[in-house]
C-alpha cells in the first residue's frame, strides 16, 4: 500500500491496513511460542498450499487510463498473478486463478460501498484470496484484512485485498509498478505485520529473524540501521516494509 500523489505516478509508501487487534497480536504470539517449542521455526513444509484466487476489475470506465487492467493471457493481470507466485514460491505458496471479474462502477473503482461491492463480487470460501483492482483508493495504494480464527459471516464478505489498479505490472505508478504492493497486502492476508511495528523497543512483527526497525524505509536506500543499539540492520529488502520498488 503507497500513497497516491496527485497525478497517480508515485508517492511515498503508506499502509491502510489496520492496525492488529489485541486478539490478534496474542494469536500471533500463540503461534509464535508453539513453533519455538516444537523447533519448527526455521523448517518448511515439503507440500505446497495452494491458494485459490479471483482478481476482481473494478474501474470508473473502459480504458488505462481508468483502471481497465488487461486480462489477456500476457496482459498485466497475468503478470501480477506470476508476481505473487513469484515471490510466496520459495516459502511453499502458490496461487491458482480461479476467476476474472471486471465492472465499470464508478462509485466502486473509487472506494465507496466497499462492503456492497464485495457482497456482489467476492468468490470462494475463507480461504480463497480475493482481490480487488481500484481505479483509486483514497490516501493509500492498497489495504488488506487480517486473517481471523473463527470468522463468521461478515467476516467471510469484507476478508481481501483492495489495491490500486496503477501498482500492478506496468502500472502508471512510477515508485509502485512491478505487483510488490500486492505481496506486500496479500502478506497481510496471511497474518504478517509490518517490519517496523514497534519501532526499536517494542516487539516488532513477531517473526524471530527480522531485525528492529524504527520506522517505514522511505525511497530505496542501499543501507539503513535505524535501531544501530539493536543486532543487525534494516530489512529493506522485505516485502512488509515500505521501501520504493
Amino acid at each position: 500500500m503507497a500513497q497516491r500523489g496527485a497525478t497517480g505516478t508515485g508517492a511515498d509508501f503508506a499502509c491502510g491496513t489496520p492496525a492488529p487487534s489485541y486478539e490478534h497480536v496474542e494469536m500471533s504470539r500463540g503461534l509464535w511460542r508453539a513453533e519455538a517449542a516444537n523447533g519448527t521455526l526455521h523448517t518448511r513444509s515439503v507440500s505446497t498450499v495452494v491458494v485459490d484466487t479471483y482478481f476482481h476489475v473494478v474501474a470508473s470506465g473502459r480504458s488505462a487510463t481508468s483502471g481497465w487492467v488487461d486480462v489477456r493471457e500476457d496482459g498485466a493481470l497475468r503478470r501480477q498473478l506470476a508476481v505473487l507466485n513469484s515471490d510466496f514460491g520459495p516459502h511453499s505458496i502458490a496461487f491458482r486463478l480461479m476467476g476474472v471479474t471486471r465492472t465499470v462502477n464508478t462509485g466502486w473503482a473509487a472506494g465507496g460501498d466497499e462492503l456492497g461491492m464485495k457482497r456482489a463480487l467476492r468468490r470462494g470460501g475463507y480461504n480463497s484470496l480475493n482481490v480487488y483492482l481500484l481505479s483509486r483508493i483514497s490516501g493509500v495504494l492498497g489495504r488488506c484484512t487480517l486473517p481471523q480464527s473463527a470468522p463468521e459471516g461478515p467476516d467471510v464478505i469484507k476478508d481481501g485485498c483492495t489495491v490500486d489498479s496503477s501498482t500492478v505490472p506496468g502500472g502508471k505508478n512510477r515508485n509502485y509498478n512491478m505487483g510488490k504492493t500486492l505481496t506486500h497486502e496479500t502478506g497481510h492476508w496471511f497474518g504478517l505485520y509490518h517490519t517496523f511495528r514497534g519501532g526499536c523497543d517494542g516487539q516488532g512483527d513477531l517473526i524471530s529473524d527480522t531485525p528492529a526497525q524504527a520506522s517505514a524505509t522511505k525511497g530505496c536506500p542501499s543501507f539503513r540501521d535505524s535501531c544501530p543499539s539493536k543486532p543487525g540492520v534494516d530489512p529493506i529488502h522485505n516485502y512488509m516494509d515500505y521501501s520504493t520498488e
